[in-house]
């Protein structure tokens, strides 16, 4: 056992160290070994073959603790699966004529590098890009923008697919992912957002997202987290009614004919039900509505919240107003509950879709315009704005937002569509007159924290 090797290592020393005390010191020396007695010979032929065969020792606390020890390891989640999957070019998926941004940029080699990935909720790679899958879009028209083609399924995501999330935010923002993100929630920074001219100038909105850390994102979510968040929502907004009334309505308990206040049940539309957001639907979301209609607040949709100001008018700055004071309320009343909003130093606030990360904030003002929209340079125009332009069921109304949401603080996205409603309503009046455009065509907006004058 492990006693009698213990002894016996005792004994071989104890042989070893009295032979040098009766002057075999230099047993190591041919020559003394030779005229040692043959009993000695033998013990150092022993001692030799030990220390050749010498087994690992081990310790009592070492064998007490190694279980601890070893419990304090991370453990790679991809151990935790037995997916039934071949190799990443069996797996690699059917991109032609996928007209999305993740279409463009995925290739095999950058699918390799991800494929056996996993986060600690158990995101995979093939979950972020599902998206993309699911709905491939379709080719754009001049002053559309391509889909990104991918979700986040929690906030890991962006950090352990850097590879290929930094390679969509950088193309679809036009943007390096080389400097930290600043915020800015002064609107009274913003200039010229409440003097839009009313004849082009028809409704204005603004609508900013946020996930709760520590929560999976809705495409990944479970039904207890979504509870636990419409839990932490129901708190919040109980709270933010005290300051700004308004009442929160469970979408389960919506009737289809509505509540005879001009609701009724939101159903989830078909891009939420590819991608897995509406799974269990309506089960846990929710909508709060201020008391004068103008703010809405939905629960666990396509984040874990949005807020949406609409106004009748294109009162930017009015809506911009609204927007920052609530979310900073909500951010307030979030930490009091020992919750925070997700907040990454290169990344700025944190949602699903790479789209929006930055400042997860989109601008945009409906506009009326006859004949810019047919003019050969407003692809340009918008490019260089940073801006693109929606059709709507109306002839002659276009929603006008803002591309990049990161690279800018939540004043300078807004500034951003301020000045190009502006700059766009002008090439529309001077386009009624007959004139040309050429001199009104702005410099490229760039990505940053100083303000570019537009040529306007």
């Amino acid at each position: 056992g492990q006693h009698s090797s213990v002894t016996h290592i005792f004994c071989y020393c104890f042989a070893a160290w009295s032979v040098a005390g009766c002057g075999a010191s230099r047993l190591s020396d041919l020559g003394a070994l030779k005229q040692a007695s043959p009993t000695t010979k033998k013990m150092w032929s022993h001692q030799r073959k030990w220390r050749k065969f010498k087994s690992p020792l081990e310790f009592p606390l070492e064998a007490k603790y190694r279980p601890i020890l070893e419990s304090t390891f991370p453990i790679d989640p991809m151990s935790r699966f037995n997916l039934k999957r071949g190799s990443p070019q069996e797996e690699f998926p059917y991109l032609r004529g996928n007209h999305t941004l993740m279409g463009e940029i995925l290739t095999l080699h950058l699918y390799t590098r991800q494929f056996n990935r996993a986060t600690e909720s158990g995101v995979i790679f093939d979950d972020i890009i599902r998206p993309g899958l699911e709905d491939p879009g379709k080719p754009t028209e001049p002053g559309q923008v391509k889909s990104v083609g991918c979700l986040a399924g929690d906030a890991q995501s962006y950090i352990l697919f850097c590879d290929f999330f930094d390679r969509i935010i950088e193309a679809y923002h036009d943007y390096k992912m080389t400097s930290t993100q600043e915020s800015d929630f002064n609107s009274g920074n913003l200039k010229g957002g409440e003097d839009f001219d009313a004849a082009y100038a028809v409704s204005c909105e603004i609508r900013a997202a946020r996930c709760v850390e520590d929560f999976c994102f809705p495409m990944h979510c479970s039904r207890g987290e979504r509870r636990a968040l419409l839990s932490l929502a129901q708190k919040a907004l109980t709270k933010l009614s005290e300051e700004f009334p308004g009442k929160l309505y469970s979408m389960e308990q919506l009737s289809q004919d509505g509540d005879g206040k001009g609701l009724s049940m939101m159903s989830p539309s078909p891009a939420m039900c590819k991608i897995g957001v509406a799974r269990d639907w309506p089960s846990a979301r929710a909508v709060w509505v201020s008391e004068n209609g103008q703010l809405v607040i939905l629960v666990n949709f396509e984040d874990h919240l949005k807020l949406e100001c609409t106004r009748t008018d294109a009162n930017l700055q009015l809506a911009f107003d609204c927007i920052c004071a609530n979310l900073l309320r909500l951010e307030k009343l979030y930490k009091n509950l020992r919750h925070t909003f997700v907040w990454k130093e290169h990344l700025g606030w944190v949602v699903s879709s790479p789209a929006e990360v930055g400042t997860a904030l989109k601008a945009s003002v409906t506009v009326r315009l006859q004949h810019l929209p047919g003019h050969k340079r407003l692809e340009n125009v918008l490019d260089r704005l940073r801006l693109h332009m929606i059709p709507t069921d109306k002839p002659g109304l276009y929603i006008v937002t803002n591309t990049p949401t990161i690279g800018f603080t939540e004043v300078g996205v807004v500034q951003l569509v301020v000045d190009g409603v502006k700059l766009l309503i002008s090439m529309e009046k001077r386009l009624e007159n007959h004139g040309g455009i050429d001199d009104l065509v702005p410099t490229h907006k760039l990505s940053g924290y100083t303000d570019t004058q537009l040529h306007v």
